[in-house]
C-alpha cells in the first residue's frame, strides 16, 4: 500500500476505536469492513478445515489460537507480517467473555482492528475470528440459570454478528466431580454446551457453518479423560437436535493454568504437560467423533521446547495469550513511566483481588492484563518508534510458533477446505 493508503487505515482504525461519537466509531468500522471485503478478506470459520481434519485429510497441524488483549491492530499488524513471511492461513486470532469486559474490546471493534491490520500488511483471504471460554459462570448460573444462559446467548450472537464465526462454548465450570457417575458429572456441562450449538446454528449467517468447541475439563484443575469425554459426548449427542452439526473440537485439561503459575518473585513455574493424554484424547475425538481433535488452553508460557510436541500428539488447536502481554509490557519499548503508571494504579484500584500471602510481584503478574482496557489510550498513544519496537519482538515470536506448530505453508490447505463466501 502507498504511504498515503497506510497513513488513512492508521488514522481510520483509531477513529473506529476512540471516536467519542458512537456513530462516527459505527461509520469508521463499516468503512473498515468494506475496504476489506473489496480487497479479498474476510471473517471466516474454520470448520471445514477442522472437519477434514476428522476425516483424516491431513495432520500434523496445530492451529495457533492467539488471544490480543491490548494495541490489538499493532500486535494483529505483527500477527499478518509474519504469517505472509511464512505463508501461513491456519491462524485464530480470538478475545474471551472475560477479556471484552477488562480490555474495554467488544467484539464489533475487535473484528474491525483485525480487519485493518490486514488491509494495512497486504493479506488476503480468510480471517479466523473466535469467541474464546465463552464461559458460564458457575455462582450465577446456581442461582439464575436462565438469566446467566441469556447473558452468554447475548454476547454470542453479538460476536457471531460482528463476524465472531468460530465460538468456543465453556460450560466445563458446570462440571460437579462429587457426583457418582460420569454422565452426572458431565451432565450440566453437556446440556449447556448442547443448547448454545443449537441456539448458534439459528444465528449463524446463511451458508456458514459455525465452528463450536465444547470443553470438559476446566483449565488449572484436574487432567481430562477420555472416559471423561466419551461421557460428554454421549449426552452431547442424546441431547442435540437431529441434523444438527455437532462440535469440531474439545478442549481439554492436560496440566496447563492460564497464564501460568506464578511464583513469588513474579517469575513462572516450569509445567509439564500430559502429552500421551493429550494424544489419545485427539485420537478419540477424530475416530469416534469425526472432530479436529483435542484443544489445549493455557500453553503460552510454556518452555519452548514444548510447542513442537503439539503437532506430534495431534492437536488441532493450541490457545496462547499471556506470553504476548509479557513480551509488550516487559519490552525495552514499552514506557517504564508508564508500567510504573499501571502497576501503581492496579494496586491502587484492584487490592481486593489481592490473595492473602501473595506477593506484590505475583499479584501484579496476574492483574496487568487490566491495564490493557484502563490505559486503553496511553498505551495505543506510544509514539510509533516504541510501537514498532513491540511489533518485531512479536513478529519474531509469531514466526517461531507458526514454525513450531506446523502451520507454514498452509494456505493452499486453508484454501481448499475453506469456503470464500
Amino acid at each position: 500500500m502507498s504511504e498515503d493508503s497506510n497513513d488513512r487505515i492508521d488514522a481510520l482504525v483509531k477513529d473506529a476505536v476512540f471516536n467519542p461519537d458512537e456513530r462516527a466509531r459505527e461509520g469508521c468500522q463499516q468503512t473498515i469492513r468494506e475496504l476489506a471485503s473489496t480487497q479479498g478478506i474476510f471473517p471466516a470459520s474454520i470448520q471445514g478445515l477442522y472437519e477434514a481434519a476428522g476425516k483424516g485429510l491431513y495432520q500434523g497441524i496445530t492451529v495457533p489460537a492467539m488471544n490480543i488483549r491490548g494495541i490489538t491492530y499493532q500486535i494483529a499488524r505483527a500477527t499478518f507480517s509474519a504469517a505472509l513471511k511464512n505463508r501461513v492461513g491456519a491462524f485464530i486470532f480470538e478475545l474471551a467473555r472475560s477479556e471484552i469486559n477488562y480490555t474495554q474490546q467488544r467484539p464489533g471493534e475487535y473484528v474491525t482492528c483485525i480487519l485493518a491490520a490486514a488491509i494495512r500488511e497486504g493479506f488476503r483471504g480468510p480471517v479466523f475470528i473466535q469467541g474464546d471460554h465463552f464461559q458460564v459462570n458457575r455462582s450465577r448460573y446456581g442461582s439464575e440459570p436462565e438469566e446467566e444462559l441469556n447473558a452468554i446467548k447475548e454476547l454470542t450472537q453479538e460476536a457471531v454478528g460482528a463476524g465472531f464465526l468460530n465460538i468456543d462454548i465453556d460450560a466445563s465450570t458446570l462440571v460437579d466431580l462429587e457426583e457418582e457417575t460420569l454422565d452426572k458429572q458431565q451432565e450440566r456441562n453437556y446440556l449447556v454446551t448442547a443448547s448454545m450449538t443449537e441456539f448458534i446454528r439459528n444465528i449463524e449467517p446463511e451458508g456458514v457453518t459455525v465452528s463450536v468447541g465444547g470443553e470438559i475439563g476446566e483449565i488449572g484443575k484436574g487432567n481430562s479423560t477420555v472416559d471423561e469425554l466419551k461421557a460428554f459426548m454421549a449426552g452431547y449427542f442424546r441431547l442435540l437436535g437431529p441434523g444438527v452439526k455437532g462440535t469440531s473440537k474439545i478442549s481439554v485439561q492436560t496440566g496447563a493454568t492460564h497464564g501460568g503459575v506464578v511464583l513469588p518473585d513474579g517469575s513462572i513455574a516450569r509445567v509439564k504437560l500430559d502429552f500421551s493424554t493429550l494424544e489419545e484424547l485427539s485420537r478419540v475425538a477424530r475416530q469416534e467423533y469425526g472432530m479436529g481433535g483435542a484443544v489445549q488452553h493455557g500453553a503460552s508460557t510454556l518452555p519452548d521446547d514444548a510447542f513442537g510436541l503439539f503437532p506430534q500428539v495431534g492437536t488441532v488447536e493450541v490457545h496462547l495469550a499471556t506470553g504476548f502481554q509479557n513480551i509488550i509490557y516487559d519490552s525495552p519499548y514499552f514506557p517504564r513511566e508508564l508500567l510504573n503508571d499501571i502497576y501503581k494504579h492496579l494496586l491502587d484500584s484492584y487490592t481486593s483481588e489481592r490473595k492473602k500471602g501473595e506477593t506484590e510481584e505475583q499479584f501484579l503478574y496476574k492483574a496487568r492484563k487490566k491495564g490493557f482496557g484502563d490505559f486503553k489510550k496511553e498505551i495505543w498513544g506510544l509514539p510509533e518508534e516504541n510501537l514498532k519496537g513491540i511489533r518485531e519482538t512479536l513478529e519474531n515470536r509469531f514466526c517461531f510458533l507458526f514454525q513450531k506448530l506446523n502451520v507454514v505453508d498452509t494456505v493452499e490447505l486453508v484454501n481448499k477446505f475453506v469456503a470464500n463466501p
